[in-house]
């Protein structure tokens, strides 16, 4: 018979669930046991075994790039070049795809784009700390410019906080992709599967860059700036302690307001137009080596018609924020200030800039001799007729 629902269990069926217990615990312990064993066989023991392991990762550092490589070049070729380039690539990709998945080759491509800004940076501070007489050579404002002054210490401080600070937002966007696909199961911010072509890369970017650019400067004059709140003062304390810029102080600041003025703001329109993997790392390269030379101080830059302007317009900004008077200058391009009145007085705005390059290249007597040269051989076309 079937004993009452409440009624005591016999001592015979408490045995075999006391048993059913034991057996459970010792099979997940044998399961965890195999587990662990299982794993550790896959961890280095040896040195040999360590350096195949970098050897591994640093292949794949550099394996991962090619398929960018390929799709860089096949726009220089045409005819069967370009449709040769395009179809090597196409495999390429989907072969980097299938090997590494989304969000290995995310961020990778995230991590070596953001090293385009941190590695020359950290040079550029070697150079500075170790050739001091050639380097106080080619600063904007010479021995002011330098970094030496800050000390040991502080330049340290600032090094390792820029370096977290970069590293922080490679992170924290692949924990946004984890949360995305793995957790809410919805779509990723960046988009892999498909093959995007060079035009629409480079349409992407310069909506990146104009979007980036509003962004940055709205954040940065108004929260930064502007109104009392802790990013003022943390943006105060922590990267306008330093009178004048070196490369890693665009990286230097409460992380806080790190991942608010700059991180957001890349971050937006790759979110806003669902970048390509491709078009991201793009534009975040292009973006690190921006970071890079306009907060370098040096006068020497690749581009003199815009990265000197930019360059000179941030340190104006450093310096107006010192003196606590007439503080501007919070755009990137100095557009959006020239367009606000924001441009601090002493310096020029982009405007200036353009006239600038333009006498110092004499574009205007180029254009007159052009056009003469244009209408006489028009004439002697004429003539020959």
């Amino acid at each position: 018979m079937v004993a009452e629902y409440g009624a005591p269990e016999s001592p015979l069926s408490q045995s075999h669930t006391r048993m059913s217990l034991a057996q459970s615990l010792r099979d997940n312990v044998v399961y965890a046991t195999g587990y662990l064993s299982g794993r550790s066989t896959g961890f280095p023991s040896s040195l040999s075994d360590v350096y195949a392991v970098l050897v591994s990762r640093l292949t794949t550092l550099v394996s991962l790039p090619l398929p960018f490589l390929s799709f860089l070049a096949f726009p220089f070729f045409g005819g069967y070049s370009a449709t040769i380039s395009i179809a090597f690539f196409w495999l390429t990709w989907q072969a980097a795809i299938l090997s590494y998945g989304q969000l290995t080759i995310e961020f990778y491509g995230t991590l070596i784009a953001r090293l385009c800004f941190l590695i020359p940076a950290l040079a550029f501070l070697a150079f500075d700390c170790a050739i001091p007489s050639l380097s106080n050579g080619i600063k904007s404002r010479g021995r002011e410019h330098s970094p030496i002054g800050l000390g040991r210490e502080k330049l340290a401080a600032v090094a390792g906080i820029a370096i977290a600070n970069v590293l922080l937002g490679v992170f924290l966007q692949c924990a946004i992709e984890l949360l995305l696909t793995k957790v809410l199961h919805v779509k990723s911010v960046l988009r892999i599967t498909s093959v995007v072509l060079p035009w629409n890369v480079l349409k992407d970017v310069a909506k990146g860059f104009a979007i980036r650019g509003v962004v940055h400067y709205v954040l940065h004059r108004y929260v930064a700036h502007t109104y009392e709140s802790p990013i003022r003062t943390w943006h105060l304390e922590w990267q306008h302690s330093i009178k004048l810029p070196f490369s890693l102080v665009a990286a230097y600041d409460h992380p806080a307001n790190y991942l608010l003025l700059h991180w957001l703001p890349a971050f937006i329109p790759a979110y806003l137009l669902r970048f390509h993997v491709l078009t991201w790392c793009t534009f975040l390269g292009l973006a690190s080596l921006e970071e890079l030379f306009v907060s370098s101080g040096y006068a020497v830059l690749p581009s003199s018609i815009l990265l000197v302007g930019m360059a000179h317009r941030c340190d104006e900004h450093f310096s107006s924020v010192q003196e606590d008077a007439n503080i501007g200058n919070y755009g990137r391009w100095g557009v959006l200030d020239f367009v606000c009145g924001t441009t601090c007085s002493r310096g020029g705005d982009v405007a200036d800039d353009v006239q600038d390059e333009a006498e110092k290249h004499n574009v205007r007597s180029r254009a007159r001799n052009a056009v003469k040269g244009a209408k006489s051989g028009a004439k002697g076309k004429t003539r020959a007729r």
